[in-house]
């Protein structure tokens, strides 16, 4: 019987805006949409790799910090750690909200399982997710990054079942699925495109839940 549901954050519960679009105006004209969109994915790709050492207000400054080099670097002018901060910014996908009511409505556990830094529980509640989830566990908090079991562990821990009383949604096939069912926890595979996975919206988790 599932007792609890796992939710991976980015691409899963929340969307991250395009941060080259909010820094355009903060940026001379003479530096490209290319190149703009260029350095803050390399930025992206960075930070993915390093969110696990944003474990504390000082140490996420400092990571905060890397981050705006890189960019400051790729554009040839100085971006500030805050400037960085203000345009990136998270939304809940529609179905979010409505698929969390539902699940909390069958007396479900919900946490939500990312490689994050520690902001992770801040990001949740400006989305207006905070209130319906019991958790959050990051990689930041845990030490441990998916597809590393140990941060699942850490969130069956959190809602006291076992792993075959949880199910994690995400939308990566490497860090969430087979991360998931390294802890022996069933997956699902969340595609909203609708070309690919085991779901293509967050409504359709409950009609998972009874599934061997």
């Amino acid at each position: 019987m599932v007792r609890a549901v796992f939710l991976d954050a980015l691409g899963t519960l929340v969307e991250l805006e395009p941060p080259w679009l909010s820094l355009r105006d903060r940026v001379p004209a003479e530096i490209s949409d290319e190149r703009l969109e260029g350095a803050l994915r390399t930025e992206m790709a960075y930070y993915r790799d390093h969110a696990h050492e944003g474990r504390d207000e000082a140490s996420l400054a400092d990571l905060r910090e890397r981050c705006a080099a890189i960019v400051s670097e790729k554009l040839g002018i100085e971006v500030t750690a805050d400037e960085l901060v203000d345009a990136i910014r998270f939304d809940a996908y529609p179905d979010a909200l409505p698929a969390l009511h539902e699940l909390r409505e069958g007396g479900l556990r919900l946490v939500c399982v990312s490689n994050w830094d520690c902001s992770l529980p801040a990001v949740l509640q400006r989305c207006g997710l905070g209130e319906l989830l019991d958790g959050a566990v990051s990689s930041a908090a845990t030490g441990a990054r998916k597809p590393d079991p140990a941060i699942f562990r850490r969130a069956l821990e959190l809602v006291e079942c076992g792993p075959d009383e949880a199910v994690h949604v995400g939308d990566t096939p490497e860090e969430d699925v087979e991360g998931a069912r390294a802890a022996g926890i069933r997956a699902l595979l969340i595609d909203r495109s609708g070309n690919g996975g085991d779901i293509s919206s967050l409504r359709e988790i409950s009609e998972h839940l009874s599934d061997g």
